[in-house]
């Protein structure tokens, strides 16, 4: 007998919410609880519960957006700019995967193997960045890596979009705490973007969803991933990534042993 499909949801809600900001992979994770509750839940449940995670973290950022929303001044103005830019790519080449029909794997080892890699990458460039000067500006190569990084983690799960944002613009030179929050603010208008996109494309084709159950898992991920995201911008500023690099290995490698059953 399977569990309620309440408790599901829950899970599910919980799990979304601590891991769509945090570098470990949302889709990743999401796949490995609904292999382990033997329940799968359909894109549109994943991205509007997403969706709830991504607006209940805007009032961390209110004094970034309420820079952002002074937009004549040259500094709002070219951070707007970086920000459109990437989201735009990103949404070009989001919809270029939709038509080409790409899925997501529905088993664990491609989550592994991304987690381990992704890990591996973590610990590597902190290793290599340990002592060098960061910077704080967001230039506009990081601004058109971070693009296709979100479409790199799109196409693999386990590869984590916060995750691979984070680091690749940290390899261009980008300090540990301005990434991330370069990362969080394309993050929030890309995955409302594709929530909406979601639900629209859903209603037209007639999906059938609990709406009830899909409104709870939206407000448990989002009030999850409030505290997650409040947590992750203190740790940040007193410690490295090196912490999530060793736990994706590790969750990696326990996905590849079978011990968890999926």
């Amino acid at each position: 007998m399977g569990l309620p499909s309440w408790l599901v949801v829950f899970v599910l809600g919980i799990v979304e919410g601590i891991t769509e900001f945090i570098p470990v992979s949302s889709t990743g994770h999401l796949l490995i609880a609904e292999n382990w509750m033997g329940s799968h839940q359909t894109d549109l449940f994943n991205v509007v519960i997403q969706s709830g995670a991504v607006l209940a973290v805007l009032p961390l950022f209110k004094d970034r957006i309420a820079m952002l929303l002074r937009w004549r001044e040259p500094a709002s103005l070219a951070m707007n700019l970086k920000i459109l830019t990437a989201f735009l790519i990103t949404v070009a080449g989001g919809l270029v995967i939709d038509k080409l029909g790409i899925k997501l794997p529905e088993n664990v080892q491609p989550v592994a193997a991304a987690l381990i890699a992704g890990g591996v990458l973590f610990i590597l460039v902190e290793f290599l960045m340990k002592g060098k000067g960061m910077s704080a500006e967001i230039s506009w190569s990081v601004v058109v890596v971070v693009a296709f990084s979100q479409l790199i983690a799109a196409v693999f799960p386990g590869a984590s979009r916060s995750g691979t944002t984070i680091i690749f613009a940290m390899m261009l030179g980008t300090s540990r705490v301005a990434a991330t929050e370069f990362s969080f603010l394309v993050g929030i208008p890309t995955l409302l973007a594709a929530g909406g996109y979601k639900i629209l494309k859903g209603l037209k084709s007639g999906a059938h969803e609990d709406w009830v159950l899909l409104a709870m898992g939206t407000v448990v991920a989002g009030v999850v991933s409030f505290i997650a995201v409040k947590w992750l911008l203190r740790y940040i500023q007193t410690h490295t990534f090196v912490g999530f690099g060793i736990y994706r290995i590790a969750l990696g490698l326990v996905l590849l042993s079978g011990i968890l059953p999926h």
